[in-house]
């Protein structure tokens, strides 16, 4: 299942998402633009488990807090599938929660479960040395607030079984649950120093999303899941 577009219209222009967005892309364009060093920005600029649980600045060093890193790292990327898919995710789902809980409450939301997704995967595997990157952490904690939230609203999703290729309006609850249930059973599969997909950041920011959401929505704000 391949979510393209929601049918779930906003109130207010989603300016934060749009930044982010263009934040992300402008970054990754930015290591383009370095060829072969693009691999030192992200061994300097990626979220290193070690280096968090150890308070230490392993080679290449950055000069800056190691805790930087856990901001750094979610607007690095590994290719265009990486970024594009993100970004995909982030533009279908976050214009909504960015709606439900307002632009200063969306930034502050976003960064959280962008940390905790970090802490998380650094739980799991805290001697790893590889550095993580990408914004997958914070958008899966989109993904949980949208779960609570939305449940009913209708999904676009492009469906693929081998000959078979349809656009099929699915609810969230079944996009997003489907989508949790891989992140679940693939991070319980992977070696530990496997690296790849960091599975339980997914899993961590998503938790994240789905208690923060309740906190900090707008008062009197009632999504598709609270209403008669």
């Amino acid at each position: 299942m391949f979510p393209l577009y929601d049918q779930n219209p906003t109130r207010i222009f989603p300016v934060v998402t749009i930044t982010f967005i263009a934040a992300n892309i402008l970054a990754f364009l930015y290591q383009l633009s370095l060829g072969s060093n693009g691999s030192f920005l992200v061994a300097s600029y990626g979220m290193v488990p070690y280096e968090l649980t150890h308070f230490r600045d392993i080679h290449p060093k950055i000069g800056l807090p190691i805790q930087v890193t856990v901001f750094t790292s979610m607007f690095l990327h590994g290719g265009f599938i990486h970024v594009g898919g993100n970004m995909l995710y982030l533009w279908i789902f976050g214009n909504n929660i960015e709606d439900a809980l307002g632009h200063t409450r969306f930034i502050v939301f976003y960064l959280v479960c962008g940390i905790l997704a970090s802490l998380t995967q650094t739980f799991t595997e805290p001697d790893s040395r590889i550095p993580m990157i990408g914004a997958s952490g914070a958008i899966s904690g989109i993904l949980g607030a949208y779960l609570i939230l939305y449940p009913k609203a209708k999904v676009i999703t492009l469906i693929i079984f081998f000959f078979f290729i349809r656009l099929v309006p699915i609810p969230a609850v079944v996009v997003l649950g489907f989508w949790i249930l891989l992140q679940v059973l693939n991070g319980t599969q992977t070696a530990p120093g496997e690296g790849g997909v960091a599975y339980f950041a997914h899993i961590g920011g998503f938790v994240a999303g789905l208690i923060l959401i309740l906190i900090l929505k707008k008062q009197g704000y009632k999504g598709k899941w609270f209403s008669k």
